[in-house]
């Protein structure tokens, strides 16, 4: 019931925000002569972005930069199943690349929240993204989406990409990804060329955030009856059991109340004193951090309960589909794992976990990276990623391709 309290109450605010947009309009243009004009058109552009609703961002790449030349980008859907999308980014006229598979996290955010690893990747690699689909736009009749059924798409993509593919899970994904191929090996199939495991929560017993230890020091009965909720009847999902993007939200605002509040008040300064470069790039992240999707409800709790709550993977007792995972029989994969020494995330130590776990892969295959002053989002964002940590990336790949 609170997921449809919440969304009448946004239906409820509509006209406050078109009256607010209205307002901005006024007091930026007609009105502009009037005094103290910029404080109030300030102040209805933040009222304006507080109550407006914020869908998937586009991933906006239009070209890229290959060798010399610069190539116009097109994005095509290759592969579509019902929770997921596999989408290519398809460059007119690039030399043969290696196809990288990026593995977006089903956490929260859009895939889009991985553009600036997208954006870098395109210039020496034939990139493909997972782009999940809203559960709120799933009719109910589809089915549920269990964790197993994550791990049964991660070896779809894989095949039908094939084995000349290299993945690259961020975060959240590193876990069914890596029980994914750990199957994949153990059925005699063919496996990535190399595995690149970003700022994930591979064993979350090492260097315990302040998530980890929300999600251990309750009960999974606690997450089930106070987050999980129905999709409101205006939706394709009606009825479907989800986590809802707007607690979700609210759980990432709690985590740094303070920074937020005063980035929304140093936005409201910058347009009252003209900043336009500084108010764009406020819009630009909250546009992004603000568009959050509902999950699926049996996926969620059992990520809770089988990755920070039981920690089955690194025990060697999680069991996919019947089948209990064995990483180290991935023996034909390279591995490389990425950490941040900031990230308050996934703590130091929980992507590492992976290599000891992948002992069949030989060392020389093997590769870990911590990289300085870096948090979480740094890993695969913003300017230490394109500098310091792509290049990282893009080597690894080239070695082993």
């Amino acid at each position: 019931m609170l997921y449809q309290l919440y969304d009448w109450q946004r239906a409820a605010l509509e006209p406050w925000r078109a009256f607010a947009e209205m307002g901005n309009q006024l007091y930026d243009g007609p009105l502009a002569v009037v005094p103290g004009s910029r404080n109030v058109a300030a102040a209805f552009d933040l009222m304006t972005r507080i109550t407006q609703r914020y869908e998937r961002p586009d991933f906006g790449i239009d070209s890229v930069v290959v060798g010399r030349k610069t190539l116009a980008v097109t994005e095509e859907f290759v592969l579509d199943k019902p929770f997921c999308r596999l989408l290519h980014f398809r460059k007119d006229g690039a030399p043969q690349q290696p196809a990288v598979l990026v593995f977006a996290p089903l956490s929260g955010h859009f895939a889009t929240l991985l553009r600036d690893t997208v954006r870098a990747l395109l210039s020496d690699h034939d990139v493909f993204i997972t782009d999940w689909v809203d559960a709120r736009e799933i009719p109910v009749t589809v089915g549920p989406f269990h964790f197993d059924d994550y791990v049964a798409y991660v070896r779809d993509f894989i095949r039908f990409l094939g084995a000349d593919v290299h993945a690259i899970s961020v975060c959240q994904p590193t876990v069914p990804v890596l029980a994914g191929v750990s199957l994949m090996a153990a059925a005699g199939e063919a496996t990535p060329k190399t595995l690149t495991m970003m700022g994930g929560p591979i064993d979350t017993r090492r260097s315990p955030t302040s998530v980890n230890n929300f999600a251990t020091r309750r009960p999974i009965s606690w997450f089930e009856s106070k987050v999980i909720q129905r999709v409101p009847m205006r939706y394709p999902g009606f009825m479907r059991r989800v986590y809802p993007g707007f607690l979700q939200f609210a759980g990432f605002v709690a985590m740094n109340p303070d920074r937020h509040m005063d980035s929304h008040v140093q936005y409201y300064h910058h347009l009252v004193e003209g900043d336009g470069d500084s108010a764009a790039a406020h819009r630009r992240f909250y546009d992004e951090y603000n568009a959050v999707m509902d999950l699926p409800a049996e996926y969620y709790l059992e990520t809770v309960e089988r990755v920070f709550q039981k920690h089955l993977l690194p025990q060697g007792k999680l069991v996919v589909a019947g089948e209990r995972v064995r990483p180290e029989l991935i023996k034909t994969s390279a591995l490389l794992t990425i950490e941040g020494e900031h990230d308050d995330i996934s703590g130091n130590g929980q992507t590492k976990a992976a290599q000891e776990l992948c002992r069949g892969i030989p060392e020389r295959d093997r590769m870990h990276y911590l990289a300085p002053d870096v948090g979480h989002y740094g890993i695969f964002s913003g300017r230490k990623y394109r500098e310091i940590i792509y290049p990282k990336i893009r080597d690894f790949i080239a070695k082993h391709d």
